[in-house]
């Protein structure tokens, strides 16, 4: 056991300079590191209370992290973090069609743990994600235009404020809505419990064109978008792929267009639907298929691998011919930035807000643009990237709604409250201020996009 001041602790302690400090503050992002004078290893729920209370009462700032993926606001010396990578309990009551998971467990637990009951959760495109992190910024998923934000699915919340208080929080409480959307402003969650889906199987893949064909097939997915059912989420990433020998020949040097298709329901119906796709030529990979839902991380097939990257986005309200030629000018394979440019339809179930007002607000946007800047050696300078980033969003202006706080990575410094509004409505930025100086007067949770105490 560890003693720190009053608490014991069942989980490690880390100090710079110990043992397995560098491993516990090792992330998927690389690029941003937390460097805190404290870390705790949390064991379990109780020991994240002890980790606030500490905290609190020696007036230190605190940092959570599972498995790093969105990190960019890190905690220096005078912070606390909290590691929830070893919570990673996933219960599944497949009768209720509900799972309740621990805040350190990754989107391919929860897969394989539903899938074995024909269930799926509302998960993203890569399977190492941690699921409350990405709940608590909103989830838009695999299959996000039939079923909304994967964070319009909590059932409850088991939640540490500032004040070191447990809390398990339900719709209709005030502080159910705000947690979700805001991504940590508002405590430390221990556990969600979360709804399932009866999905076992899905049809999709990707279809890969390579530079020639790249104008008439996203000419042709805008089309498709315009009229598809809620049943369909799809979305397309451009990248170019260096010339190295370890790439496979038909992407080495190349820059390509890649088409994610998920859709719930009938293989025939899903090969009517991209058609129009594949009538437009060639395709260096065409993988479309009916897949267990387990295999649905291959729809996008996410990098595996740690690496430095930042990230901003526009959220559109609609997307023409003349917002996607705006967009290849800046971002195209004739940019002397390199980035990773991935468009998602959004629509259908999104557009929806529950109940237990969720803090996800743009519903009306129709599309996201993500734009992706790789960091350090094979990549841009981070300079070079942030001015590419504002080019981007300068060229997308006359279409864009407001942007999503979930998908900005990187470039911490510019974390300020005005692009934090830039996420909510302004009632909503209100609201949320208001709660926060309820619950969180000192901004003990500012390691995020952060919500200032009104």
């Amino acid at each position: 056991m560890n003693d720190i001041a009053s608490g014991t602790f069942t989980g490690p302690i880390f100090r710079p300079g110990d043992a397995g400090y560098d491993e516990e503050i090792s992330g998927f992002q690389t690029a941003y590191t937390h460097r805190p004078a404290l870390i705790v290893g949390a064991a379990g729920a109780e020991d994240v209370r002890l980790a606030v209370e500490y905290a609190a009462r020696e007036g230190l700032p605190v940092a959570v992290q599972a498995t790093g993926h969105g990190l960019s606001v890190a905690a220096g010396q005078n912070g606390v973090l909290i590691s929830t990578r070893r919570l990673t309990d996933v219960r599944i009551d497949p009768e209720a069609r509900t799972a309740r998971i621990g805040a350190g467990v990754r989107a391919g637990a929860l897969i394989e743990a539903a899938a074995a009951h024909g269930l799926a959760p509302l998960n993203g495109s890569s399977p190492s994600v941690g699921v409350v992190g990405y709940t608590l910024g909103g989830g838009v998923g695999l299959l996000a235009r039939q079923f909304g934000y994967a964070a319009d699915h909590v059932r409850a919340i088991e939640l540490v404020t500032a004040d070191a208080t447990a809390r398990r929080l339900e719709p209709g409480d005030e502080l159910f809505g705000a947690a979700l959307g805001t991504g940590g402003n508002f405590g430390v969650v221990t556990a969600l419990e979360i709804e399932l889906l009866p999905v076992a199987a899905v049809y999709g893949g990707q279809m890969v064109f390579d530079t020639p064909l790249i104008d008439d097939a996203l000419e042709a997915w805008r089309r498709l978008t315009a009229a598809a059912p809620d049943e369909l989420t799809s979305s397309v990433t451009m990248i170019g792929f260096p010339d190295l020998p370890q790439l496979p020949p038909p992407l080495r040097g190349r820059y390509v267009a890649s088409f994610r298709i998920a859709y719930n329901g009938p293989a025939e119906e899903g090969e009517r639907l991209v058609a129009p796709l594949r009538a437009v030529g060639d395709r260096i990979k065409d993988d479309l298929r009916t897949m267990p839902y387990a295999e649905s991380e291959t729809i996008h097939s996410d990098p595996a691998n740690a690496h430095a990257y930042a990230a901003t986005n526009a959220l559109l309200g609609e997307l023409t011919p003349d917002t996607l030629r705006a967009l290849l000018e800046v971002a195209g394979p004739a940019s002397p930035v390199s980035v990773v440019t991935d468009i998602r339809h959004l629509g259908g179930a999104l557009r929806k807000r529950g109940p237990a007002q969720v803090a996800v607000d743009h519903r009306d946007a129709e599309y996201i643009v993500r734009v992706i800047g790789e960091h350090g050696p094979g990549g841009d300078g981070p300079d070079e990237i942030r001015d590419r980033f504002a080019l981007i969003r300068e060229a997308l202006a006359p279409w864009t709604v407001g942007q999503n706080l979930n998908f900005i990575y990187g470039y911490g410094e510019d974390a300020d409250e005005a692009q934090t509004r830039g996420g909510y409505d302004p009632a909503t930025y209100e609201r949320l201020s208001a709660l926060k100086a309820s619950y969180d007067p000192r901004n003990l949770f500012r390691f995020n996009r952060n919500i200032h105490p009104a």
